[in-house]
């Protein structure tokens, strides 16, 4: 077993050594780099929520022709306002019929190709036909009511940055590029272990002093929600030996490891203890200076991320939402991103503690005074309390307390808002 001497602060579990969880990112992030455990090319209709991996690029100019943006009339803005004999019609899906000479107009609808030589349009509405040709009340200006080339993308331009996810516009730009075959991070598999001798399955009436494993299913929807895939390995009882064999399987099969429960202060602290029997680094930052989650572990063996959340269930979640979720969408690919949140306004006061930070659930509700923000009562055990909050508010080490009326975010789950 290695010593913990070398660690860095707040790898061991000293209360007034507690690390702030930008803190403790900063120094897990300098420890172990973080990636997408690699790429896979997939068909554009599977594409929806992966991470694209490579820059898809346009390689021609969109729109590739002139088109119209109104039904009416392709016109050359130097004729002026003198009437035009029709020319022809140009027709949706084809080139225009010829080339519009001096005098001339070609009827076109919304989304037609301008024929060569026309610069403008005139909407049916603004001219008027009749058996010698067509005239206007105004003369056009040139542009007017024309798509020009290369307006929606340029030859060589950018169109998705890798790192984005791919979402209904995103999958809409790939079809416009052609990439029916698209290049994806694959999704980073994360293995899921809950720990403790009072956890049964979900399926089973629990006994006295026993729970419902309600963790293992909470912690795999915010990973698929991620971008994660959850590998679910059975229930490792307080004993080392086992907790450090189910250990030992997750890292064979995942690219990550989250476990629940078995990361404390007492003497049954055995996570900390069974990640030090593998190769380094081992323990980078034990416990932060936030509730609800203060035993939350972050760890790595070898190359892969192994994080310890507590075993209450609202504690755990809101931890893997608030402070593991920029690691799991590292592993993904996905560019880093300000998280979703709402802006409310406080309905009641929130509350938390100088020197710390402070995950407060929060219910939007609509009052006479419009949506307010107001805190749930934060009970970490409950397993039902992030189910019934819209988000939650995080109160900083130095804003510990919102009055009532104050603005605020409420920081939306990655699910989405509810």
């Amino acid at each position: 077993m290695r010593s913990t001497q070398a660690l860095l602060p707040g790898a061991t579990f000293e209360h007034k050594r507690l690390l702030a969880p930008r803190q403790a990112l900063s120094a897990y992030q300098a420890a172990v780099a973080l990636g997408p455990p690699g790429i896979e090319t997939i068909p554009l209709a599977a594409a929806h929520g992966r991470i694209l991996a490579a820059d898809a690029v346009a390689r021609e100019e969109f729109p590739p022709h002139a088109r119209s943006t109104m039904d009416g009339f392709a016109v050359r803005s130097t004729d002026g306002s003198s009437p035009r004999r029709i020319a022809g019609e140009v027709r949706m899906g084809r080139a225009a019929p010829g080339a519009l000479g001096e005098g001339e107009a070609m009827r076109i609808p919304t989304g037609g190709s301008l024929p060569p030589g026309a610069d403008a349009v005139v909407p049916v509405e603004d001219a008027s036909e009749t058996d010698a040709g067509v005239t206007f009340g105004v003369a056009p200006e040139a542009g007017q009511y024309v798509t020009p080339v290369g307006s929606d993308m340029t030859t060589g331009q950018v169109a998705i940055a890798a790192g984005r996810r791919i979402g209904g516009p995103e999958m809409g730009v790939l079809a416009t590029l052609g990439q029916i075959e698209v290049v994806v991070y694959r999704r980073p598999r994360v293995a899921v272990i809950s720990t403790g001798d009072e956890l049964v399955d979900a399926a089973l009436v629990p006994g006295e002093g026993q729970v419902r494993d309600s963790n293992r299913w909470a912690i795999a929807g915010t990973l698929a929600a991620l971008g994660a895939d959850a590998v679910q390995l059975p229930n490792a009882r307080d004993d080392l030996a086992e907790l450090r064999a189910v250990l030992a399987d997750g890292l064979a099969r995942a690219d990550a490891v989250i476990l629940t429960g078995g990361s404390s202060v007492g003497e049954r602290d055995l996570t900390p203890e069974a990640i030090e029997l593998f190769e380094g680094p081992g323990v980078i930052v034990h416990g932060l200076r936030v509730k609800p989650g203060k035993p939350t572990l972050l760890a790595a063996v070898g190359t892969k991320p192994v994080f310890g959340l507590s075993g209450n269930p609202a504690s755990s979640l809101i931890i893997l939402e608030a402070v593991i979720a920029p690691l799991v969408r590292a592993l993904t690919g996905e560019r880093p991103g300000r998280p979703a949140f709402v802006p409310s306004v406080a309905g009641a006061a929130f509350t938390g503690r100088a020197g710390w930070t402070w995950y407060v659930p929060a219910e939007l509700r609509r009052d006479a005074g419009g949506e307010r923000a107001y805190p749930l009562p934060l009970r970490s055990a409950d397993a039902s309390l992030l189910a019934r909050a819209s988000g939650y508010v995080v109160l900083t080490e130095d804003r510990p307390q919102i009055a009532a009326g104050e603005p605020l975010e409420v920081m939306l789950f990655a699910s989405g808002a509810r």
